[in-house]
């Protein structure tokens, strides 16, 4: 009898719910065939009728437990796929939660129409983890009519302590054998004050939670940070690989005006070095060539304010950008710490945007913010661009921004021109492109912007307000994800 229930019928090893619920029954039926042994009263007409009937239970015991095992098997494989389905359904939309139980249920259905009737079945599908989990709950049951005979009715196909439970969550870094580099321009000019950059900042911080991965250790998952508004502001270290070194502090600039007599005469304005940098000029202002003479950004220089001996660029100190990094905490606080102010130099932004996953910049950054090289395998490049209006700031040869006094033309034309460019070659380059506009208030100029720059149209989100911009990142956050059943 024991050898009956020694192993599953198609050879393999049986859980420890399915060895335990043949040994019940083996049990029973040893015990029946025990005091059948021990009795020696009664004839032999007597002894092959309860022969016949320990017999027949235990034939009828195998015949069930086969049913059974053939039943579970498929209502298992039935909920995986279920989960899949639901979980994947999410990842496109994070707000349709009853399609995505709709979706569940129907994969389920579909894969179990072939299974044997049950007696009842409970299993139903349900988001879990903050919308980044599907998972099933419930049980079936199928019936055993010949098993009866032992008082046994009915056996459940799934464990009750809950191993047997599907579960498809999302997987970031080390779970889904994956590294990501994710690089977030951010808009900080003065437009986006108010309820709008507490907005920008929760949603920010919701990707991060869901992006950066807690075990590093294997595969990581690492975000770089890119406030921009009318400049850029880098670390001291970022800032003089990019720039270079040795600038003047004081640079005059010369232009016509006219003097007290309305005749026109040459003026001279003095603007200062600020520690902000504009776009670079030359032959590989649209590449991602490393830094290096011939090939530096320029530095960006502003007029003082009246009684000043000094300026600032619009940029704070708080908004200065962060290179690649696993250390959410110091993410968090980077978000959380933006102020606003400035016009929208959104050229800026995608540039360093790519330039924090571009390898060839490696060298101007910490030896643990290095990106890592193109096609390098298991590993996805990604940048998302937020922005709130139409890129509207750029720099003259001088790293003076056009329209001050004494600036000249664009150096490399408008802010908008020069964005559409770096976005051709950052996508040139392999990475995957986001873009997120908020509250353009119908901005044509700047949908078309962020349209041309997302990878393809699906990858261009525009949300109208705060909550739908937190749902953009979130949805962004969670394509970026892979499924993964957890059990």
């Amino acid at each position: 009898m024991s050898a009956l229930f020694a192993s599953g019928r198609d050879g393999r090893s049986w859980t420890p719910m399915e060895r335990d619920m043949t040994w019940r029954i083996g049990s029973r039926c040893r015990a029946g065939l025990a005091a059948f042994k021990g009795d020696r009263r009664g004839d032999v007409a007597m002894m092959f009728g309860l022969m016949a009937v320990v017999m027949m239970l235990a034939i009828g015991g195998a015949v069930d437990i086969g049913r059974w095992l053939h039943a579970r098997q498929q209502t298992i494989y039935a909920m995986d796929a279920a989960v899949l389905a639901g979980g994947r359904a999410l990842q496109l939309d994070t707000k349709d939660v009853n399609g995505a139980k709709a979706a569940a249920q129907r994969f389920y259905v579909e894969n179990t129409k072939t299974r044997l009737a049950l007696k009842s079945d409970t299993i139903q599908f349900t988001p879990a983890d903050n919308n980044t989990a599907f998972t099933a709950t419930g049980n079936a049951y199928i019936s055993t009519p010949l098993l009866s005979l032992a008082s046994i009715q009915q056996l459940p196909l799934l464990n009750t302590t809950g191993t047997d439970y599907s579960k498809a969550a999302l997987a970031v870094g080390g779970n889904a054998e994956l590294n990501l580099e994710i690089s977030l321009m951010l808009d900080t000019s003065g437009s986006m004050s108010g309820t709008k950059i507490r907005d920008l900042k929760d949603a920010a911080e919701d990707l991060i939670n869901i992006v950066v991965w807690e075990d590093q250790s294997q595969y990581t998952s690492k975000v770089a940070i890119a406030p921009f508004s009318a400049d850029m502001r880098l670390p001291a270290s970022i800032r003089d690989a990019a720039r270079g070194t040795g600038h003047l502090r004081l640079k005059p600039v010369s232009y016509p005006c006219r003097n007290n007599q309305g005749q026109w005469t040459i003026c001279t304005r003095d603007y200062h070095l600020t520690d902000c940098v504009a776009e670079r000029p030359g032959n590989n202002r649209y590449t991602d060539v490393a830094p290096g003479p011939g090939n530096y950004v320029l530095p960006v220089y502003a007029a003082a304010p009246a009684n000043g001996n000094s300026a600032s660029c619009s940029q704070p100190a708080a908004d200065e950008a962060m290179a690649l990094t696993n250390n959410k905490q110091q993410l968090i606080a980077k978000v959380q710490g933006m102020p606003v102010g400035g016009g929208t130099a959104g050229h800026l932004g995608t540039a360093w945007a790519w330039y924090f996953l571009a390898p060839n910049w490696a060298s101007a950054f910490p030896a643990e913010s290095a990106p890592a090289a193109y096609g390098t395998p298991n590993l996805q490049k990604i940048a998302i661009l937020m922005t709130d209006g139409e890129y509207n700031t750029q720099y003259d040869s001088q790293g003076i921004r056009t329209g001050s006094t004494g600036a000249g033309a664009a150096v490399n034309g408008s802010s908008i021109v020069q964005a559409k460019a770096l976005c051709d070659g950052m996508k040139a380059r392999g990475i995957t492109v986001y873009t997120v506009g908020f509250d353009l208030g119908g901005n044509q100029t700047a949908i078309n912007t962020l349209n041309y720059c997302a990878t393809t149209p699906g990858h261009f989100y525009n949300a109208v307000d705060g909550e739908q911009l937190k749902q953009a990142f979130r949805d962004i956050a969670l394509k970026i994800s892979s499924l993964y059943l957890a059990k």
